[in-house]
């Protein structure tokens, strides 16, 4: 069955790179190209952590306030056994599954960068987005801003890996998956952007700049279209 599916995945493979070369995309062209359906991805990928944080907050925590206000709400016993029970259920599906999964998720995207070209397993976006939404749903002392990070990362690698992109290629594409995923969780499309290009590739170039710009916009419009547009962080004011 593997096999099967393996020998798929390939010849889908090899069919869209023939389709790309019978286009005589230019390089920036297929960049832009690519950058778009790396921002609708991780787009999507933030608006269903989101979704999924929240629902397993609401089975921990009941309330009909945000998650912290449920938790604060929540009888001791609850708050002191829901992230024991998180962490009993995390722990073996990250060392299982991809134990690159574990962690704060941006160094460990750097150092994919770093040592192994950009190349990240397509699973670890699946086993982050699981992991880190249990975790932060039942209570943990974790953010989002790490895990959805890792999860783009991995969507815009795992897209490369489908092109069989050069080296540089796939690191833009990686930066490209980490920007969607920033600017969509926190409705920040400019910090997103510069966010990969300073702290993950260091490298302002336009052929790198571009294409990450372009997917954290996109990933920030498909955020804005499920779920309005929102201040990821508010703050009552007080008149003194």
């Amino acid at each position: 069955m593997l096999m099967n599916v393996t020998k798929i995945t390939n010849a889908v493979s090899r069919y869209a790179i023939r389709l790309v070369e019978k286009a005589k995309m230019t390089e920036h062209t297929f960049m832009i190209s690519v950058a778009l359906i790396i921002g609708i991805m991780g787009g999507f990928g933030a608006i269903a952590v989101r979704k999924m944080i929240n629902g397993i907050s609401s089975i921990f925590f009941s309330g009909h306030g945000n998650v912290l206000n449920n938790i604060i709400a929540s009888p001791w016993y609850i708050i002191i056994s829901a992230p024991t029970i998180g962490g009993l259920i995390v722990g073996p599906i990250i060392f299982f599954l991809a134990r690159e999964a574990k962690g704060h998720g941006v160094p460990e995207v750097m150092q994919s960068i770093i040592l192994k070209g950009g190349s990240i397993r397509p699973r670890v976006a699946f086993v982050k987005a699981i992991a880190s939404s249990i975790t932060i749903g039942t209570g943990g002392s974790v953010g989002r801003e790490g895990p959805i990070v890792q999860i783009g990362a991995s969507l815009g690698s795992t897209l490369g890996r489908f092109f069989k992109v050069s080296p540089t290629r796939m690191k833009t594409f990686v930066g490209c998956g980490a920007a969607a995923g920033i600017a969509a969780a926190f409705n920040a499309p400019i910090a997103g952007a510069l966010f990969a290009v300073e702290i993950l590739l260091g490298d302002f170039t336009f052929m790198q700049f571009s294409p990450i710009v372009i997917s954290s916009v996109i990933a920030t419009v498909v955020s804005h279209i499920f779920e309005g547009d929102f201040a990821a962080f508010r703050f009552l004011t007080t008149n003194w």
